[in-house]
């Protein structure tokens, strides 16, 4: 599906649905063509030939579809490989999208296989303020380079939510379930750091380096998006580090209750030692034992073995054993 957003001077905002002349309108003098390319057909595809002449190695990235971050120059045009991160939930984790950016003086191309809701927004603020459109391609390309960046925030929240109910879990009954949570948030926070850190160095490049396709004004716009990411980074750590010490307080936890299962066991093996030492020598049946003859020696016997109970369980309990 082909959706465009086609800006001329004093005309204001044309939508263009599928396939269009993008080659004629693109060559337009003043105006600015916005062409966004989801889960495109072999003959949509065509279209980044026959119409943007686009390198070959470009356009295999793109059909490739490897979620790798990278930005390549190519004097008329620049080429540039982003991804869109969604948290799904514990069990599924992030789902990551690419996006792919063709830009050129007037004309930006934005290719991706997965529909998501930013490009909703995007759609909408393009036809209700032509500003976005107005500024230029370099100014449209930083626009929705915020947005996919800015997403980022609602991923956060929720991952320190779910952080902070883990730290509750292992603060109060720790189980298999927390340790499970545990591991599934490491593993979420390690593939975001994955996709932060080359997207953070890509932006810093956007907000260094002159790229002929970006005006000079731009820069501090995309040294604030690099601030976000550094943000961003910094808070992945934190909540990494967060769940690092509460995996150590869970399997602390775990270790006191076997320990405190051992104590328990253990004074229960010690107090029945002395009653079985006792009934182990009278139960030996010689004749000449001089306890056998005794009319009382039974009530004796219990006495004893209950009285040595007692006697080790006060023991115990004055060493604070238990």
């Amino acid at each position: 599906m082909i959706r465009s957003f086609y800006y001329l001077p004093n005309e204001g905002v044309e939508v263009i649905e599928g396939v269009a002349d993008f080659d004629r309108l693109a060559n337009v003098p003043g105006a600015l063509l916005w062409v966004d390319m989801c889960k495109p057909s072999d003959q949509e595809s065509f279209v980044l030939t026959h119409d943007f002449k686009f390198h070959p190695l470009a356009i295999e990235d793109v059909i490739s579809e490897k979620p790798r971050t990278k930005i390549d120059d190519y004097d008329r045009y620049l080429f540039l490989v982003f991804q869109v991160v969604d948290y799904i939930g514990r069990e599924e984790g992030l789902k990551i999208m690419e996006l792919d950016f063709f830009l050129s003086k007037n004309t930006l191309v934005t290719v991706h296989y997965d529909e998501h809701r930013i490009f909703d927004y995007l759609y909408s603020r393009a036809e209700r303020d032509e500003r976005l459109l107005s500024r230029g391609a370099d100014y449209l390309f930083h626009a929705i380079i915020d947005t996919v960046v800015d997403n980022y925030n609602s991923i956060l929240d929720v991952i320190e939510y779910e952080v902070d109910q883990v730290e509750d879990s292992v603060l109060g009954d720790s189980d298999d379930d927390t340790l499970r949570t545990i591991f599934s948030l490491r593993r979420d926070i390690v593939q975001l750091k994955r996709i932060l850190l080359p997207q953070k160095e890509i932006v810093a490049q956007l907000s260094r380096q002159h790229y002929g396709m970006i005006s000079a004004s731009l820069v501090p716009y995309f040294s604030d998006i690099h601030d976000h990411l550094v943000r961003f980074n910094d808070s992945t750590d934190t909540h990494r580090e967060l769940l690092n010490s509460s995996l150590e307080i869970h399997y602390s936890s775990v270790q006191k209750k076997t320990n405190d299962v051992i104590k328990v066991l253990t004074v229960l093996t010690a107090i029945f030692v002395p009653p079985t030492f006792f009934a182990s020598i009278w139960g030996m049946n010689f004749h000449g034992m001089p306890e056998l003859s005794i009319p009382w020696g039974y009530p004796l016997s219990l006495i004893t073995m209950f009285g040595s109970m007692i006697a080790m369980l006060i023991y115990f309990r004055k060493k604070k054993w238990f």
